[in-house]
Parts: structure tokens; C-alpha cells; sequence
């Protein structure tokens, strides 16, 4: 129990060390810029508006660490779909076939990892809610600097409960030692908790920002991730109302798929919104994002670690003609469009299009790739997730009109004969939208819980080995268990 309240403090504390060191300077993107030479005590901390700032920027800045984007997601969210396979060497990382198999324990370190990532995500976010309103500054900022707060706990709660299901609901900072250790909240007020703060955060955040803000969280991020917040729920109404309200924003989707994931695109006008990575001359540190450099092509200079990677079964899941096939997966021994070309042999077939960076952008020195975003919410999702609310309400007339939007930028300026989709028989369209979002978000880490929330996981699963009843939903970490003196428990079947 003491290692546990012990660890807790650490944790309550991390923001104030981490934002006393974020170092801001004039360019767009400031909280990805660090300076280590700076430190100030947690107990100093909190006290002017540049305070807020940085605790803001070090919120955001931690999104790119590790276990928030490379190996513990890729176990989580994505391992567990049909469209991956673990890939690398065949001895490298075997543990991530316990996910894909349906056989991991609750000792596995990815597990604890991811569970870790998200409440210091939520941390940072607590930190700020706390602190923030008590420190005299510009009354429009500080709402704003709230408000994304809630947005960002909101997103790793969303992360945790489709993961876990029953998780601590932990929404204030611990006031005394009987707070350390919290019990496992049901889901359903985890959810509640969600919708709370996603509601509160778009009533504040504005639509749009400066290119000094690029990064933020805007009202459309707060009413893209309440739909889909409210899709796994199957409030279809509540869904059919957020992604209506987000149509009318603005966005569109990139005229070009392949290229909207290369990093000359960063921001562009169908991302709502994105983790903000960046190569920093200089300064190697900063530049930590390892999302590109696990999943990158194995065996090239400036490629990576070649894992999680396209299976056959997604390679096949394309319609004939559909060009999402070509912009998704890099084959072994293609040129891609920026000319790298991949070798003809290697351990591994396919490898995520999705998450590369053009070899010639490598720096040495740095993680490969650390320059690529990773999309969180984008436009597609918003009209899919439209389409597919329109049908489940019995307005499936009303569903072709998005959909079609998805496939008609899919079809354009590729010669390709991909048909629009024309059936309004509910069951039918529901399949046509399913896969839909299997080929327009393959290897975008949506597969493994679209299927579930779907319910669907032993028929597309069952294969592998997925369980009903069970592998809805993966084991609680036993490290956090045992840290927690007993508070928590084990889900069932683990």
C-alpha cells in the first residue's frame, strides 16, 4: 500500500515538473519545444498565466510519449483486429501474438503501460482543472484552457473504459491518503463522466484557431469524439446531432487520400484533430515520438521496427479499383509514390502507408519518422458515423449522402470504378457501412473496437480465439492491482 500512495504522489506531481520545463518560443507549435535547464518546484507552480500555458502544453506534449502511441496502443487498440498482424522478425516482440490471439495475461507490460499513459493524461488534465481557476489571468483564456482539459481527460477515459470497461474514476486531485486508492467505477458513469466533459468542452471551445494554437483541441474535436462517444453507446440520435452540427463547420475531406497522412499535410482540412509530433533540429529529445518508427518499413534507412502490419485479410478486404488499398499498405518491393523503394525481400509483406515518412527525411540521430502526426479524429469519421446514425434511425435514404461523400473521394482522380453504394435495405446498408470503415480507417487503430461495439467480435474474431463474455474487454494490469492494496479488481475470465 505505500508503494502505491507513493506512486500516486509521483504521479499527482509529474505535471507541475514536467510544464516547469516546457520552454516556449514564437513558433507554431510551442509545446513541442523543451528546455530541461529550466525546473521549478511543483509547490511554486500554478501561480501566473504562463503557468497555465506551459501545464496546457506539457498536457498535450505528453500524448507523444511512448506509451501513449507506439508498442502499449498498438497491443490494446489495435493488435486485436483481423487487419494486423504483429510483423517484425518472427522472434521479436512475441508478446503482442498474446493479443492477436486472444491468450495475453494480466502481467503483460503493454497493459500497464497503456493503463499508465492515460491517467497521467488524466492527471495533466486534473491538475489543470484544479489549479488553473485559481490563478488570476485572461478570463476567455483560462475558460478556453478548461475546457481542453476536459477534453482531453474525456479522451482518455473513452481510451480506458472500451479497453477495460469498469475503470477509476478519478476526476478530482486526492485530498488525503484515504483518496489514493480508488475502486473500479462502473462503466456506465465512466461513460456518463465522458459525455460530461465533452459536453462542457464544446460549449467553449472556439471552431477554429490561429496558426500559433495549430494543435488544440476545438469545439468540432469535443462534438467529433462526443458522436462517437455516443455511437458505442447506440444513442443514434445523440450521434446523428454532434456529427450534424460538426457538418456545418466547415471541414472536407483532403482531395487526395494517400497524401493526407504525409507530413507536408499536417493540419489539413479534414483533420479534427491530430497529436502534434515534430522533428526538432537539434534537439533529439524533443523529438520523441515513436509512432512512425515501430510501425515503419523494416530493414530501410529511415524506415523502422516493421511492426504492426497490414494482413492478408485486409489486403483482400478492398473492393477491385478501390485506390485506399495502395494509400494504406506499402507492398514489398513497390516504389511509393515518394520514391523509396522497399525492398524485395524482408521479413515482413506489407507495412503500415499510413504511418511512413519518406526515407529521405530521415535525420540521424532522431526516431524515424518522429515528424508524423498521428490523426486522432477525422472528417471521414464524421460522415460515416452520420451515415451509419441515419440508417440505425430507420433513415437510410438519408445515409447514401455521406457515404457516398467517403467513396466518391476514394474514386476521384484514380480512374477507379468503385460504385456508389445505392441500397436502402437497412441490414444491407449497415454491412456497406461497416465495411466502409474498415477500408477507410485500416491500420488507423479503429478496427479491433469498431467490431466489438458492433458485437461482432466472435463472428470476425472467433478464429483467433476471441471468447464472448470475455475478450470484449482486456485484463486489468495485476501491477496496478497490486499497487492499489486490493482496491481493484480483475475482469472476468482473467
Amino acid at each position: 500500500m505505500k508503494n502505491s500512495k507513493k506512486l500516486f504522489m509521483q504521479k499527482a506531481l509529474i505535471l507541475g515538473l514536467i510544464a516547469s520545463i516546457i520552454s516556449f518560443q514564437s513558433c507554431k507549435k510551442s509545446f513541442l519545444n523543451v528546455n530541461p535547464a529550466q525546473n521549478t518546484a511543483a509547490t511554486l507552480f500554478f501561480k501566473t498565466q504562463d503557468d497555465a500555458t506551459k501545464a496546457v502544453s506539457a498536457m498535450y506534449a505528453n500524448l507523444r510519449e511512448y506509451n501513449n502511441i507506439a508498442f502499449p496502443p498498438i497491443a490494446v487498440e489495435s493488435m486485436g483486429a483481423d487487419d494486423v498482424e504483429k510483423g517484425s522478425s518472427a522472434s521479436d516482440a512475441t508478446f503482442f501474438n498474446d493479443y492477436h490471439n486472444f491468450t495475453v495475461t494480466a502481467g503483460d507490460a503493454q497493459l500497464g503501460g497503456f493503463w499508465k499513459s492515460q491517467y497521467q493524461n488524466i492527471n495533466f488534465a486534473n491538475q489543470i482543472l484544479t489549479n488553473v481557476p485559481n490563478i488570476t489571468m485572461d478570463a476567455v483564456l483560462k475558460a478556453r484552457y478548461l475546457a481542453e482539459a476536459k477534453f482531453i481527460r474525456a479522451y482518455s477515459y473513452f481510451r480506458l473504459v472500451r479497453a477495460f470497461g469498469d475503470v477509476p474514476l478519478r476526476l478530482t486531485l486526492p485530498k488525503d491518503a484515504s483518496e489514493y486508492n480508488l475502486p473500479r467505477t462502473s462503466k456506465a458513469l465512466v461513460w456518463a463522466a465522458i459525455e460530461t466533459d465533452l459536453t462542457d468542452a464544446a460549449a467553449v471551445l472556439p471552431q477554429t484557431y490561429s496558426s500559433t494554437d495549430i494543435g488544440h483541441a476545438s469545439k468540432g474535436a469535443a462534438l467529433t469524439l462526443h458522436a462517437k462517444v455516443a455511437m458505442y453507446l447506440k444513442k443514434w440520435a445523440d450521434v446523428l446531432t454532434y456529427t450534424n452540427q460538426v457538418i456545418g463547420f466547415g471541414y472536407s475531406l483532403f482531395p487526395d487520400f494517400e497524401q493526407m497522412f504525409r507530413t507536408t499535410h499536417k493540419n489539413n482540412q479534414e483533420s479534427i484533430f491530430e497529436i502534434q509530433c515534430e522533428l526538432i533540429p537539434n534537439n533529439p529529445d524533443a523529438s520523441n515520438s515513436q509512432y512512425s518508427q515501430v510501425q515503419g518499413v523494416r530493414g530501410s534507412t529511415g524506415g523502422g521496427w516493421g511492426f504492426n502490419v497490414p494482413s492478408a485479410s485486409l489486403a483482400a478486404a478492398f473492393e477491385t479499383g478501390d485506390p485506399r488499398r495502395d494509400a494504406t499498405i506499402i507492398f514489398r518491393g513497390e516504389t511509393t509514390p515518394e520514391g523509396d523503394k522497399i525492398p524485395a525481400t524482408g521479413d515482413n509483406p506489407m507495412y503500415n502507408q499510413k504511418s511512413y515518412v519518406p526515407f529521405s527525411l530521415f535525420v540521424s540521430g532522431f526516431n524515424e519518422g518522429c515528424q508524423q502526426d498521428k490523426i486522432v479524429l477525422r472528417y471521414a469519421d464524421v460522415l460515416l458515423m452520420n451515415a451509419e446514425a441515419n440508417n440505425e434511425l430507420g433513415n437510410s435514404a438519408a445515409a447514401l449522402g455521406p457515404l457516398e461523400q467517403v467513396r466518391a473521394r476514394a474514386r476521384a482522380g484514380n480512374n477507379s470504378i468503385l460504385p456508389a453504394v445505392t441500397t436502402t435495405n437497412q441490414v444491407a446498408l449497415r454491412a456497406a457501412i461497416y465495411q466502409e470503415r474498415r477500408v477507410e480507417f485500416a491500420m488507423e487503430f479503429e478496427r479491433y473496437f469498431d467490431v466489438i461495439r458492433q458485437g461482432r467480435g466472435t463472428e470476425v474474431f472467433g478464429v483467433r480465439g476471441f471468447t464472448a463474455g470475455k475478450n470484449e474487454i482486456w485484463p486489468v494490469p495485476q501491477n496496478e492491482i497490486d499497487l492499489s492494496g486490493g482496491a481493484l479488481t480483475q475482469n472476468p475470465g482473467y
